[in-house]
């Protein structure tokens, strides 16, 4: 069905296409870049398969009403969500959310892909595929704050085993879905004070990411990552996957990728910066996106500017179809429906922000050393009627464009949250 063009698109439009931007040619391409939706900000990281405390580094603060407690209550939320964002999407899941049927229950390192059947039916009933997470924390076998870097050899073998259950189970995602899953390996594991050994957890770390990759996989289906850490809650003097041995393991390790969360690194270091030094080298790289307020505290995302240099790095290099794109924020402080869809609303922005940036003509006057007036026209870009755009692109997503988009997350704040 043909979408209507409002007149301050009609305007908009032309003012772009001054700068050589072709608008309807940005959101044409946008509309299929596939962003990875996180179940875990629906239940603030807990699953289905412990009634523990969350743990390994991370926490969640506040306590909003209406948390999600069942794999239905989850489901249910997460497609209110994906009604009310523009454009293509994955999930992205973590094992603790393992759906157990029956009174069957497996541990994390038996889990079969059986185990993520209702998965699977979600996310092909709406054409999405979906990433993973083998789930290294919130469980009585991590043993002293440590997993794959434990000098317990059974402590090992069992997150071995795990990360290897789940190396299966991303090959059934991507066989079943037709589209490739990106499998993320990241731990908690680290010291709170200065420890006397480094290496060693490292290597046994390096060993233990090893005989997970040994299991055999399509790599063309399969895309496991190795994600870093500069510190976490009770691992603030050392983490085991620092960004150097990450970087190096995944630039080592055939079929492995680098994987960036942009709350993982001191809050002086911008991933915006990271993204095309990594893709000088790697052919593909998978990012986490949220928002570190002083350090990795996971805020929901904003439109705010390293979100939209991130985006811009991703689209100047030529890199949607070489970047994984997943968001990693949990809030429970507030309505958490209304966070998770002004996170993806935000990249969303970020990313049509960048394919309307004319980074043709920006990329020319740095290359001529025309630096002034290169300083001119990034300072004139930022007051375009990018809002036309944008409103255009829900429109043609068949999604609110405007703030009433929160009307629907109030109704379903009345029928369906508060009475859980």
């Amino acid at each position: 069905m043909a979408i209507a063009v409002s007149k301050g698109y009609e305007l908009a439009r032309e003012q772009y296409a001054k700068l050589g931007v072709d608008t309807d040619a940005a959101i044409e391409k946008l509309k299929n870049i596939p962003v990875s939706l996180h179940c875990w900000q629906g239940d603030d990281v807990i699953g289905f398969d412990h009634d523990g405390p969350l743990t390994g580094g991370i926490q969640t603060t506040g306590n909003y009403p209406g948390k999600a407690t069942t794999p239905e209550q989850l489901l249910a939320d997460m497609d209110k969500v994906l009604s009310l964002c523009p454009g293509a999407k994955k999930l992205n899941v973590h094992a603790c959310y393992a759906i157990f049927e029956d009174g069957e229950y497996a541990d994390r390192d038996k889990l079969e892909p059986k185990h993520f059947k209702k998965w699977v039916e979600f996310a092909k009933e709406r054409n999405m595929g979906i990433d993973f997470n083998p789930t290294f924390f919130s469980h009585p076998k991590v043993k002293d704050g440590l997993t794959l870097s434990s000098p317990d050899k059974a402590t090992r073998d069992f997150w071995i085993e795990h990360g290897k259950a789940c190396v299966r189970i991303s090959q059934y995602f991507a066989e079943e879905t037709g589209v490739p899953c990106v499998m993320n390996i990241w731990t908690g594991d680290g010291y709170k004070d200065i420890p006397a050994d480094r290496m060693g957890p490292r290597m046994r770390y390096k060993e233990s990411i090893e005989a997970i990759l040994s299991e055999p996989f399509d790599k063309n289906l399969v895309k496991p990552c190795v994600e870093s850490k500069v510190f976490g809650i009770g691992v603030e003097s050392f983490t085991a996957g620092s960004a150097e041995f990450t970087l190096t393991f995944a630039a080592t390790h055939d079929g492995c990728l680098p994987l960036m969360d942009n709350g993982h690194y001191h809050p002086t270091e911008v991933v915006s910066d990271k993204i095309p030094a990594l893709l000088c080298f790697f052919p593909e790289i998978a990012l986490h996106i949220t928002r570190g307020v002083r350090w990795d505290s996971d805020h929901v995302l904003l439109f705010d500017d390293e979100t939209k240099e991130m985006a811009k790095e991703i689209v100047r290099c030529d890199a949607l179809d070489r970047v994984y794109m997943a968001l990693d924020y949990f809030d429970a402080s507030i309505n958490r429906i209304s966070a998770w869809t002004v996170g993806f609303r935000s990249w969303q922005k970020a990313l049509l922000s960048a394919l309307c940036t004319p980074n043709a003509m920006l990329k020319k006057l740095q290359d001529e050393n025309r630096l002034t007036e290169l300083m001119v026209m990034q300072e004139e870009i930022k007051t375009m009627p990018f809002g036309e755009i944008w409103n255009h692109y829900c429109e043609v997503c068949g999604v609110t464009a405007g703030p009433e988009w929160f009307d629907e997350i109030r109704k379903y704040e009345d029928e369906v949250l508060s009475k859980r």
